[in-house]
């Protein structure tokens, strides 16, 4: 593991949080599931720019999909 994996990590994570809270709050699924889904993210993968790809992916998902 190295610092910048480390450092995009809380980055995506802290993302995730945020999704959740709003998802949360506003008592809509998709932001929350998201929201779940960064927080897990950076624990499944060991690549820095697949964590970006990945994250930037998922957080994309809820500004292109209305429910």
């Amino acid at each position: 593991m190295n610092a910048s994996l480390l450092l995009w990590g809380v980055v995506v994570s802290s993302v995730g949080f945020g999704y959740f809270i709003y998802g949360k709050k506003q008592r809509t699924l998709l932001p929350l599931l998201c929201g779940i889904a960064l927080m897990v993210v950076p624990y499944l993968i060991a690549s820095s720019w697949q964590l970006v790809a990945a994250g930037a992916a998922i957080a994309a998902i809820p500004y292109f999909v209305k429910m």
